[in-house]
């Protein structure tokens, strides 16, 4: 297959809330110009965007997935995105990709949480935006609603393009405002172009004043011509228009049916004729040898690429997905990853569309390519010519924000599940695995229990290794508070020699997160020197073992002072029993107390939403250290709160905001817990 030169590439991201119809939106782009021969649905599980078992099973899609397609000479490589707050990470990528995001909002249900999140995201990368309203053929859908929630969220620049013609189910067409004309579906989805019906012009000939007066001021040249009374011409608008869109000032709306057809054409050559190409599309940061670079879109430049995702398939293998920065790629290409120092072999370069390949020639800049078996590259990695260590900057993921507690079923299987969580790793950079030698647990974070569930499926699909999930324990420590002192004694008689030591130990508490100090501070030999460090290594085992509520012991200063031996009887194994028996004895005498870890946690919720995330911050004993506001009508509020008191707070946050809030949460220390919560704790030792 030829390649296509970066002036007819449109590299574009359809983005918004779970349900909006993003897939089905895809899908129908795809069957009207022809990239497929007929279209698929969700519903059957036959949607080329989703295309992963456990994304036919839910019925949403969980990962982002590539459907180009082709309009007259220009190839559109279409993103589709999840709309599910929990698979956000993959929006990120998808916009890292892509030169224009496509808002795709419901007529039914409105503007809703991740729609505006994903707006956020796109202002907040510079990144052009427009907006389809779709679902116009349902019942209770209203355009006009939807249009008012979109000024209200996203402000001056929402620019109406079309009009529909008929509500709900008589929904039959659309008022296209920069031609003048109305075009009519059929059943079978062919448009006609007629002149706007009589009932609708009044309303029509008005938006389209507002329309035209939108798109001339960002020309002077056409903004002087339209005041002394000159029209401009549906092409000059569409170029005005095109430049408005790239500058992030005009955000177009245009609507339709992904389910019926009505208006998918007319979307699909918008995108072919606004969407900025690739060689006018904003670049990601780049750097080499610490100093920041500039990269040009050039196929004739070194050739660059950055791997914004990796798919894991179980019989290919890993398959990179590739955006090329600059350059032109050939089969066989030899690039280095700079962060491993690798070289990779690009052996084969796809096409692909949903899970569905096709072989490449070559790949100009600008383009979206698929290449298998990169052994040593994952998502966020750049490929580079050697000699050219160029690093491109990429999006951070998505915090891992919820953990569960893995093990797997079989007890043979420990090796397998850690191949199998390195792998997903890859796929999907939102999950993070750590081992906590404390509770001794392996814990499996993501941005929500959908993601660690669908993670846990995906373990056992692609690995064949099943997992169950147990409570999530708590770390927490003991300390003292007092001073206090205690004899161990160790004494066994067996056949032949016996075994003896005593130790005597004093303890007292050291300030928070001091740790541990041992004081050797026998005199007169009571116990021999070479007998001390066994001490010591009693009370340590002790401390790990735990104080009298049963967790680890920290921040204690232990002096050994004295005690007696025997010439014959005594060793290293009975001063340490004897030491660590002292120990616990001196801890038990020294008020101990339970420590509890406190996390810093930062909320960043809408304004109106304020007060009630503060009540649920202190109802979980949090204390909030500030608030600060934010643009866009949202505050960000930090709190100290007890780790046990958030174990679920991705879920609940989610709940109480309706999707909008988002938070991060990282350790800050431990404090004293209450005695009236240690009580509870010690009664029910699970955490």
């Amino acid at each position: 297959m030829p390649s296509d030169a970066p002036a007819n590439i449109r590299n574009v991201a359809l983005a918004g809330h779970n349900g909006a119809g993003k897939t089905s939106l895809a899908e129908a782009l795809l069957a009207c110009t022809g990239a497929i021969s007929r279209a698929g649905r969700v519903d059957d599980g036959t949607a080329t965007c989703d295309f992963d078992p456990e994304e036919t099973r839910r019925r949403m899609s969980l990962s982002l997935s590539l459907a180009p397609f082709r309009v007259g000479d220009v190839k559109v490589n279409l993103i589709d995105t999840p709309g599910y707050a929990d698979f956000f990470g993959e929006v990120r990528s998808a916009f890292f990709a892509a030169g224009l995001a496509v808002l795709v909002v419901s007529a039914v249900e409105g503007v809703e949480a991740q729609a505006v999140t994903a707006w956020e995201l796109a202002a907040e990368l510079g990144l052009p935006r427009m907006i389809f309203v779709n679902k116009l053929d349902r019942e209770r859908a209203s355009f006009d609603r939807v249009l008012d929630e979109l000024v209200a969220n996203f402000g001056s620049g929402i620019a109406p393009l079309e009009l529909p013609l008929g509500e709900e189910a008589a929904f039959r067409g659309i008022a296209d405002l920069l031609s003048d004309e109305a075009i009519v579906y059929d059943a079978s989805a062919a448009p006609t172009r007629g002149p706007i019906p009589e009932q609708l012009a009044p309303r029509e000939k008005r938006v389209r004043e507002q329309l035209v007066e939108g798109i001339v001021v960002a020309d002077d040249a056409l903004m002087e011509r339209y005041l002394e009374g000159d029209l401009p011409s549906a092409g000059e608008l569409e170029k005005a228009l095109a430049s408005g869109i790239a500058a992030g000032s005009v955000f177009p709306v245009v609507c339709g049916s992904a389910a019926t057809g009505v208006g998918v054409d007319r979307l699909a050559n918008l995108l072919a004729e606004l969407a900025p190409s690739a060689d006018h599309a904003g670049v990601p940061e780049a750097s080499g040898a610490g100093q920041p670079i500039q990269i040009s879109c050039d196929p004739a430049g070194q050739p660059l690429a950055a791997v914004f995702k990796t798919l894991s398939d179980p019989y290919v293998g890993k398959i990179s997905l590739l955006r090329v920065l600059s350059g032109t790629i050939r089969p066989d290409s030899t690039l280095v990853n700079p962060r491993t120092h690798t070289e990779e072999r690009l052996h084969v370069l796809q096409l692909i569309r949903g899970k569905d390949t096709e072989p490449l020639s070559e790949a100009q800049a600008g383009d979206l390519i698929a290449v298998p078996k990169l052994s040593s590259t994952a998502t966020g990695d750049t490929l580079a010519p050697k000699g050219t260590p160029v690093i491109v900057s990429f999006p951070e993921p998505e915090p891992a924000v919820l953990s569960v507690a893995i093990r797997p079923k079989s007890k043979g299987d420990e090796d397998k599940l850690m191949t199998g969580l390195h792998r997903l790793q890859e796929e999907d950079p939102s999950l993070q695995v750590r081992r906590v030698d404390e509770t001794h647990q392996t814990l499996l974070s993501g941005t929500g229990e959908t993601h660690l569930a669908v993670a846990c499926e995906k373990l056992h699909r692609k690995f064949g290794v099943e997992v169950e999930t147990e409570d999530l324990l708590v770390p927490y420590r003991e300390t003292i508070t007092a001073r206090s002192q205690a004899e161990g004694k160790y004494k066994k008689q067996t056949g032949g020699h016996g075994q003896f030591g005593v130790a005597d130990l004093r303890v007292e508490p050291l300030e928070r997160g001091q740790g541990f100090e041992f004081v050797d501070a026998v005199v007169g030999g009571a116990i021999p020197k070479q007998y001390i460090p066994a001490v010591e290594k009693g009370v340590l085992e002790a401390m790990s073992q735990g104080g009298p509520h049963g967790f680890p012991v920290v921040d204690v200063k232990v002096t050994c002072y004295d005690g007696k031996y025997h010439p014959v009887d005594s060793s290293e194994m009975s001063f340490k029993m004897a030491g660590a028996l002292a120990f616990k004895d001196a801890v038990a005498k020294a008020e101990p107390v339970v420590l509890e870890p406190i996390s810093r946690l930062t909320v960043i919720v809408p304004s109106g939403m304020q007060g009630d995330v503060l009540g649920d911050l202190n109802a979980r004993r949090g204390r909030v250290q500030g608030t600060d506001a934010l643009g866009g009508d949202r505050q960000v509020i930090s709190a100290l709160v007890p780790t046990a008191e958030i174990r679920r707070y991705a879920v609940d946050l989610r709940a109480l905001t309706g999707g909008r809030g988002r938070f991060s949460a990282d350790h800050d220390h431990y404090d004293t817990m209450p005695p009236n919560l240690v009580a509870k704790l010690t009664a029910h030792p699970a955490g």
